[in-house]
């Protein structure tokens, strides 16, 4: 009895944890999911942290030096009588510590470039973010419009099916002859071609959000949800170019390149500037560099500051390459700011136009193609109008149905257009 409970409760979990699996997700979760697991914006990120680890380097003083010296030893006896080998007698020992002092704030300078390059770092993250954000809305929107379009293919085989059996019924009744329901018959052959391609859509659209997610699901359990519509108030064009100019990463990105420029170039001038270098020693001298015959040895200090004279090399090359980097980094912000602002355009025009597309759609074209399907059919069965003539309205109404449904999905992905432009989600 035991065990039978524990398979029971097993069964149980294994039926929950399958339900959870299959459960549709929606944008959100889609993107919390993105942003957990995508390797490349891992890999981002870990840019930040060694931007970061610069600036340690940046800041660190000159390591001081220490120097243990020796001289005074003789090698070989002197030679004659009466001199006797003591090689050691006249060794000398100094010890010297030396240090760099580097004037002109120069690791102050080199942390704040370094700084400066982090803020960079995170700017060119952010940016990165924001293209793969498209890429995945891009594949969310797809996957919708693939679900769409499948749903459609099945009603409209549904509808068909039906309408064959009505058709067979009449052919044994003798209303309409076997010509008639045999071109019935072979056209079923095209809803069966819209749901078959609308199907495989729908799994590489899964195949690509899949691969973004750097997800493993098996396609059969992997599912998402979201409104497949369109809303078509449109805010004016000035607000998306403000957006955008406050918003934009890669815009923010080149002032602050510009602005590390600036701070590169003092530090060029800083590194033109001479740096002393203090050095102090003591020193073990042997007892006959004082008075002969001394058995006693002294010890001595001293102290000394070498300076470079920079006659020839003043740093002028870099001076001369940061001041030009700063002109180049000013011309990158103007070539950023006009390509933000066409983003911007080229995204509103392609939905605004979008928009003029699908109002008469959903105002007139779906309902109208719906009544015009169903008025023929209606005559067709009463022999008020020809098969030829249900057959074209039976097509006009599967194409303004597709139509609308690919321009929902052109929408979306202009909305998804237009908000790569501006730098966040604003439709």
């Amino acid at each position: 009895m035991g065990k039978l409970n524990l398979y029971y409760y097993i069964l149980i979990l294994l039926v929950s944890v399958s339900a959870v699996a299959q459960t549709p997700m929606t944008w959100d979760e889609v993107r919390q999911r993105f942003e957990k697991d995508n390797p490349t914006l891992q890999a981002g990120d870990l840019n930040i942290g060694e931007a970061k680890a610069q600036e340690i380097t940046a800041y660190l003083r000159p390591n001081p030096e220490f120097t243990v010296s020796s001289d005074g030893t003789q090698p070989v006896p002197t030679p004659g009588p009466g001199n006797p080998w003591q090689p050691f007698v006249g060794t000398e020992e100094t010890f010297n510590f030396s240090y760099l002092h580097e004037r002109d704030h120069k690791r102050e300078l080199r942390l704040e470039s370094a700084h400066k390059g982090t803020i960079i770092a995170v700017s060119t993250q952010a940016d990165l973010k924001r293209t793969l954000l498209f890429s995945l809305r891009s594949a969310f929107v797809s996957a919708l419009q693939a679900k769409a379009v499948v749903q459609l293919a099945k009603d409209n085989l549904t509808y068909y099916d039906h309408l064959l059996e009505i058709s067979r019924i009449r052919f044994k009744d003798g209303a309409i002859d076997r010509v008639d329901l045999n071109r019935l018959v072979l056209q079923r052959v095209q809803y069966e071609s819209d749901l078959e391609t609308s199907e495989v859509n729908l799994r590489t659209a899964k195949i690509a959000l899949l691969t973004l997610l750097n997800d493993r699901t098996p396609i059969e359990k992997f599912d998402v949800t979201g409104a497949f519509d369109f809303n078509d108030q449109l805010m004016p064009l000035d607000q998306f170019r403000q957006i955008a100019v406050d918003t934009r990463p890669d815009l923010r990105a080149a002032l602050q390149a510009l602005d590390k420029s600036k701070t590169d170039h003092k530090l060029a001038v800083s590194n033109g500037s001479t740096d002393p270098t203090y050095s102090i020693w003591w020193a073990n001298n042997p007892s006959f560099n004082f008075s002969p015959g001394s058995v006693f040895g002294r010890e001595t200090l001293g102290a000394s500051i070498s300076v470079p004279l920079r006659i020839f090399d003043r740093n002028q090359g870099e001076k001369l390459r940061t001041r030009l980097d700063i002109t180049r980094n000013e011309k990158l912000v103007e070539a950023t700011q006009a390509q933000v602002f066409n983003d911007v355009d080229s995204g509103y025009a392609t939905i605004d136009s979008t928009l003029n597309l699908l109002r008469p759609y959903k105002a007139t074209y779906l309902q109208m193609s719906t009544e015009v399907r169903d008025t023929i059919l209606y005559s067709y069965q009463r022999g008020g109008a020809s098969l030829l003539d249900f057959l074209n309205a039976e097509s006009d109404y599967r194409a303004v149905q597709r139509n609308y449904l690919n321009l929902i999905g052109s929408y979306l992905l202009a909305a998804a257009q237009l908000n790569l432009a501006v730098g966040r989600e604003v439709i």
